[in-house]
């Protein structure tokens, strides 16, 4: 059952969606060689803490840490270790938080120090694929017209999406309703409303489509080994047109990046 929010509940979880792009852009100067992803997942968890918010993710589903982090052939679910971070790697940071009795979710793919051109271009039409979906999340559009875009759209380009992970509702819960897969068909699955949030998560390999799982039943790898990406925005439906919860502002402010990426999805100034 979809769980739509009322003006205020949306408020209340743009506070809970910012702490965790605030956290991801304190990150963002910490990702380089040498530094453990496990380092990353206390300096996260002491962050979210100290600014009122629980880790979104530490228990829930007994999951031990506060961030999943994915480095390389990993696409989802990695569980941080004292494995430093190398050169040329890259790293997906998923962060969620809970605050004000709502949740926040989202995701960047980070490039530890030099990676190669074809890396950077995984990355950038990983990232574009995520916008294109939240054009597709408005009012008279349903689940299919959102992933039908990401997929077609990341075909084009040569790569493809994963289909046993999906997107989803967000809320008083992690999970909600409605599932929000990176693939389907114009016109079909369930018609989005005024007041629907949700979490839009494309994740996208250079090779097959196909994954594995390791044995901890949490890590998701490439059937292949090759490199996967993954970014995340919570997004909202005001006034019929989607509206960004999350920023990767904080992140680009970190590293230097110019980006005007987000405005079309502002329908108000940005309140840091």
């Amino acid at each position: 059952m979809i769980k739509i929010k009322t003006a205020e509940e949306i408020e209340l979880m743009r506070q809970s969606a910012l702490l965790v792009s605030k956290t991801l852009g304190m990150l963002a100067t910490e990702v380089k060689p040498g530094v453990s992803t496990l380092h990353l997942d206390a300096l996260a968890e002491t962050f979210i803490r100290d600014h009122g918010g629980v880790p979104g993710f530490l228990g829930l589903y007994d999951f031990p840490n506060s961030l999943c982090m994915s480095p390389n052939a990993q696409v989802v679910h990695g569980i941080p270790n004292n494995i430093p971070l190398v050169e040329g790697d890259i790293i997906s940071i998923d962060c969620g938080v809970l605050m004000n009795d709502f949740y926040g979710d989202h995701a960047y793919t980070f490039e530890v120090g030099e990676v190669t051109k074809e890396i950077k271009r995984l990355l950038d039409i990983t990232k574009q694929s995520l916008y294109v979906g939240i054009r597709e999340f408005k009012i008279g559009n349903r689940v299919g017209d959102v992933g039908y875009a990401i997929q077609k759209f990341t075909e084009d380009h040569g790569y493809d999406v994963v289909r046993e992970l999906v997107g989803h509702g967000l809320g008083r819960k992690m999970h909600e309703d409605p599932e929000m897969p990176n693939y389907g068909r114009r016109g079909r699955g369930k018609k989005f409303v005024e007041g629907m949030t949700v979490a839009i998560e494309p994740m996208t390999n250079m090779g097959t489509k196909n994954i594995k799982q390791l044995k901890d039943g949490w890590t998701i790898l490439t059937a292949d080994g090759k490199p996967s990406a993954h970014f995340e925005h919570n997004v909202a439906i005001v006034n019929g047109k989607p509206e960004l919860l999350s920023t990767f502002k904080y992140i680009y402010e970190a590293l230097g990046i110019e980006s005007n990426e987000e405005d079309e999805f502002r329908q108000t100034a940005f309140k840091s």
